[in-house]
């Protein structure tokens, strides 16, 4: 029996894996007798980042420090990994959750279970200030010799493959912080992400800018827009009871600060009640 088989053996035995060949989550009760909860975010801003003083930012750490809380929770630990990571972390059991606003897709519906969504957004294109390409949509790529930076695991790959985008035009990042110095540099004509990630990496440096004049993506005849939102092992009792906490607080203005502080417009606010976790897992 090889290696790999033996342990997942092992662990089946033991009674530590899930029927989909995940490890068994803690429940909600063991993670409050410990009192600390393991929340993993993915460096990018403005979804959850660590920022230089060692704090988890983010509209999703702020929204999840208040739902633990609701929870009887008041510890949390946060683990920051690359976005692709995000899910084998998950589902290896290294964090109890994940509050990267990840966006709810059919294909991440059968490794694990999502929260209602708590966010929605749009596409955008960082360029180089002055955008000396010309670049203004995502289809750019498809129709020029032109190179594209996107993050490992986002699913602006899947948009720009829809597209007709070829392999040999993208560049793959491991992080959206080597963004900006990808694109002033010119490593990448531009980088492919959400428009609130654009905005906010624009915003730290002048030497790169977000297409204003950005044409959102069409896929099938529907304008690409993804839903964000808290991610849990399979089967998880804490996606539960977070999931019913949620719920409530996004209907106080609380919540709605938290997302126009992070960026959020009306549109996309208004947004995230459009569709349910249901609906996109479906799609």
């Amino acid at each position: 029996m090889k290696l790999d088989r033996w342990v997942k053996a092992t662990f089946l035995a033991a009674g530590m894996l899930t029927a989909n060949g995940a490890v068994l989550a803690d429940s909600l009760q063991e993670i409050q007798q410990k009192g600390k909860i393991r929340i993993a975010i993915a460096g990018e801003i403005p979804y959850g980042y660590v920022d230089l003083d060692g704090q988890a930012k983010g509209v999703g750490p702020d929204v999840a420090r208040h739902v633990v809380k609701q929870l009887g929770i008041e510890d949390i630990e946060w683990k920051t990994t690359r976005f692709g990571s995000l899910i084998p972390g998950l589902r290896a059991n290294r964090f109890d959750m994940i509050a990267a606003e990840m966006a709810i897709l059919p294909q991440r519906c059968e490794h694990v279970d999502f929260s209602q969504p708590n966010s929605s957004y749009g596409e955008g294109l960082l360029v180089a200030k002055g955008n000396p390409h010309g670049v203004h949509s995502y289809e750019h790529f498809a129709k020029h010799e032109a190179t594209v930076a996107i993050v490992a695991g986002a699913d602006q790959l899947e948009t720009l493959q829809a597209l007709g985008v070829p392999q040999s035009r993208m560049m793959t990042l491991s992080s959206n912080s080597d963004a900006i110095s990808t694109v002033a540099t010119n490593r990448a004509t531009a980088y492919a992400a959400t428009a609130s990630t654009v905005r906010q990496l624009a915003a730290k440096s002048d030497k790169v800018e977000a297409v204003e004049d950005f044409s959102d993506p069409v896929v099938n005849g529907q304008e690409v827009r993804s839903w964000g939102a808290f991610t849990f092992a399979p089967g998880s009792d804490l996606g539960v009871a977070f999931d019913a906490e949620l719920a409530k607080f996004k209907q106080t203005p609380e919540w709605v600060n938290i997302m126009k502080r992070h960026g959020f417009s009306p549109a996309d606010i208004q947004a995230s009640f459009e569709k349910t976790r249901e609906q996109l897992c479906a799609e």
